[in-house]
Order: C-alpha cells, then structure tokens, then sequence
C-alpha cells in the first residue's frame, strides 16, 4: 500500500489500483472496510473531508483534479459495484499520477448495495459529494442535510417541477442549519461569461436591458454538447443510464441549467428573483438526435439498446430526447435559449455556448464559430450607428478598468463591432472550472453566512424554467 503522495489512490485493505482487473480485484477483496474511526460531520470542522456519492458521472473527478489546501486527501466513496467506480477511480489515478503538479488523493471505497445507507450511518465526512444519477439526487441532498453535510452536488439537482418543493426544503434547511449547499455551476468561471456580465451592468455601454419580443427577444442564448468527446486525455464513455431521459433529464433540465443560470446571473446580478412571479413560460418545444445502434455501442460500450431504453427505441435507431427550445419572460424581458446535443464536434471544435444580451446603447455578444476558432470571443454591437462612438469611448474606458483586475484586456475596433482581446492565460478550458467552483465553495464553507442570499432565488428560478420548459415542450 502506498503513502498518501504516491501516485495511485490508496485503497485501504485492498490491492493497487493501476488498471481495471486490480479496481475489481481490489473491489472484491473488500474495499469497503476502514482502517480508521468514522468521523462525524459538524459545521464548523476544521479540515474538510470529502464523502462522494455514486460518482456516476465524469465531473465527481474533476472536482478532484486539483488539491485543496482546506481539504484532506482522504476521500470516502460510496457506490455501486460497477464501471462507473472503476472510471472514477481511473481518472482519479491519472491525476495522481501525472508528472505536473500531481494530485495525493487517497480514496476509501465503499461498494455495494446500501451504499448510501452506509454513508449516512458512517458519517466518513463533511462535504457530501454529487455528480451522477439525477432521479433520487435531491432526496439524497435532503438527507445529507438533514444528517449535518455540507452539500457541494454537481446540476441537475431537480428534473422535474414535482421536486421544487424538495428542493425548498433542501436549501431552508441547509440554511436553518448553517450548511453550505451548492450547485456547480461552472460556467460562470469562463472569461468571456465574466466580462459579458461586466460589460451588461455597464450603462454608458449597454445602456438599459430591452424587454424585446418574440419575434426579437432581448437576450438569446445557445448551448451545444457532443455525445462523443474527450475528458483528461481519456475518451468519455457514458453509462446507459445518461441516455434515459427519466433518469438524468432532457436538454435543458440538465445542461441547460447553465444557460438559465448565466441569464438571471448576467442579467440581474445579486438581485432576488421570485419564480412564483417574475417568470412567465411562453412556448417550448423539443426534438431528437437519433443514433444508431453502432453509434451507441461507441459512445457505451454496450453492444445493443438495454430495456430500460426500449421506449425510445425504433429499430435500429435510438430517439434520444435530448434537445429543447424555450422562450419565457423574465421580468418582462423576452428570453429564448436552445439547447442542443450533436454526435460530434466539427475538427478543430468543441461544446460551444453563444448568447447575445440586447441593450438600448449596444449589443454584448459572445460568438463561438468558425470565424473565431471554435473558442469564445466577446463583442460589442452598437445599437445605432450614430452610437458608435459614444460607445466605443465608453468600452475603452471600461475595458481599461476592468484591466486592473485582467491586465492585458484589449479593445479592437472592427467597423461597426468592437472586440475584447483576452490574453490567452485567462484563457481556462471547463475542466480547469471545477476547482474555481469548489474553492468558491469552500470560501463559503468557512463562513456559510456569506453565501449570498440571491443565490437561493436563482436556484429555485432555475430549476423551475428547467423543469417546466421540459414539461412545457413535452405537452406541445
């Protein structure tokens, strides 16, 4: 066995883990056992230990792919037996193992039926740990909390409007309790994102947010995601149960949270936004990406269609129920987002996310095409011609403000549009935005009443457009 700065996860009273026959060897040798008293979880700990459950998806390891001085290196997991622990384990072992700034993660393992059973009784931590199956995840987050957890759990935390009280109930308690508990919302870590948000609450830019129209909505916003891609050097397979939308949500119940989240986050920062009456849900609709049975067996591994999919299933081509358009108001403001989920990127690409906001002075937009590389840049429309320069002069000054905190920052006239030059440092890729979220996370932890009490509001908004857009979609 090894010491906790060597490369592979320790997993206690059970063989290394160096590749997939050793995770279940090791796995069936008992890993589950524990070579030290459980702690019990309480508020105020000095060292945070963290308790990951079902780490069925790849982001419960990119939590883990960079230390955390407040936090110890040992880990509890609890799960099934099955790949996803052994993915897990995997990814986790490459970050412990690469040659730059390698992580020292010791894992404790915990696998079988009753995991969760276990973990609660156990009580191995204080920061219980989400990012897998969607269906049971809130009710796991209620008790969690209820058990005295801190609560850092990866979207969607709801996938239908059923649970938003579920969901009331998780963040009143965690509030009652003086416990932390947070959604990953990575997206707000990337830089053309921040100075969008910047640039928006600027008025001698932007002027005042236009209400729009359906015809000409105020803000737009577009998210894409491919089913085959790449996650720290090693390509993605995903568990059958990823594609069965009852499971984990369709298009923008699950990726489309960040899209929502950007809106109201952009738009009305630090404001108190109630769902019950600042919302109203106007159209939605949704549609498929088919894929055929030798696409599926790529992207899972799996040589057929399971039963559990058989719904969806027409032949020799699955109907996956992944892609959702919703326009809604927003205070009165014309909203239309889409969300969408291709096989594959293009050469040279990858997720993209374009969202223009629409201000009385200017346009602030973020295009991810094929004139910008397939990477964000950040534009600046004038509203009027006659605006130009006006708004220019305005953009100068701000940019060069806002380069006190982002030294660097450029303003680059192109005709009728200017562009915000961003040094390529600022530059970090989604996987490099889950230690943003997780540091964000533990500054909260030390004093859980900072945690500011919009971010609440914006939860619940969230997850209400999210789920009632899908149900709205599904009933047209």
């Amino acid at each position: 066995m090894r010491r906790a700065g060597d490369a592979t996860p320790r997993l206690r009273l059970a063989a290394e883990l160096g590749a997939w026959a050793l995770i279940w060897g090791a796995v069936l040798a008992g890993l589950g056992c524990k070579s030290e008293p459980p702690r019990r979880p309480e508020a105020a700990m000095e060292t945070v230990r963290f308790a990951v459950v079902d780490p069925g998806h790849y982001h419960a390891a990119l939590i883990l792919k960079d230390m955390y001085p407040q936090v110890a290196p040992q880990v509890a997991v609890y799960a099934p037996l099955g790949p996803e622990l052994a993915d897990f384990v995997n990814r986790v072992s490459l970050f412990n193992a690469r040659p730059e700034n390698p992580t020292r993660w010791e894992l404790d393992i915990h696998a079988g039926g009753g995991f969760f059973e276990r973990m609660l009784q156990e009580r191995p931590g204080n920061v219980a740990v989400f990012a897998g199956k969607n269906r049971q995840k809130i009710e796991r987050i209620v008790r969690c909390i209820g058990a005295g957890y801190h609560v850092l759990a990866d979207k969607p935390w709801i996938i239908a409007s059923a649970d938003l009280p579920m969901l009331e109930q998780a963040l009143n308690a965690a509030e009652s309790k003086g416990l932390v508990a947070y959604d990953v919302m990575t997206e707000r870590y990337e830089i053309t994102s921040i100075l969008q948000r910047e640039l928006v609450n600027t008025p001698e830019v932007f002027g005042e947010l236009l209400k729009g129209s359906a015809e000409a909505p105020a803000i737009t916003a577009r998210s894409v995601h491919h089913l085959m891609k790449t996650v720290s050097g090693l390509p993605l397979r995903r568990p059958t149960w990823f594609f069965n939308i009852e499971e984990s949500g369709e298009g923008i119940a699950d990726v489309g949270t960040h899209v929502v989240d950007l809106v109201q986050w952009t738009a009305y920062p630090s404001e108190r936004l109630d769902y019950r009456k600042d919302v109203q849900l106007l159209s939605a609709r949704r549609w498929t990406t088919p894929l055929s049975r030798e696409q599926f067996r790529q992207v899972t591994g799996e040589p057929d269609f399971p039963q559990h999919l058989s719904k969806w299933v027409h032949g020799d081509r699955f109907d996956y129920y992944c892609n959702t358009a919703v326009h809604y108001a927003l205070r009165g403001t014309h909203v239309s987002l889409e969300i969408l989920w291709n096989w594959e990127a293009p050469a040279g690409a990858g997720d993209m996310y374009e969202a223009t906001f629409r201000g009385s002075r200017a346009s602030i937009e973020i295009r991810q095409g094929k004139e910008e590389n397939y990477r964000p840049e950040l534009y600046v429309r004038p509203a009027r011609p006659e605006l130009r320069e006006e708004v220019f002069a305005a953009l100068k000054k701000s940019v060069d403000g806002l380069a006190r905190q982002w030294p660097g920052l450029e303003v680059v006239l192109q005709g009728q549009r200017a562009k915000i030059s961003i040094p390529e440092k600022y530059r970090e890729g989604h996987e490099e935005h889950f230690a943003r979220v997780t540091a964000a996370f533990l500054g909260y932890l030390k004093n859980p009443k900072t945690l500011p009490a919009w971010e609440k509001d914006n939860m619940l908004l969230k997850y209400y457009i999210c789920t009632r857009g899908v149900e709205l979609a599904r009933g047209s």
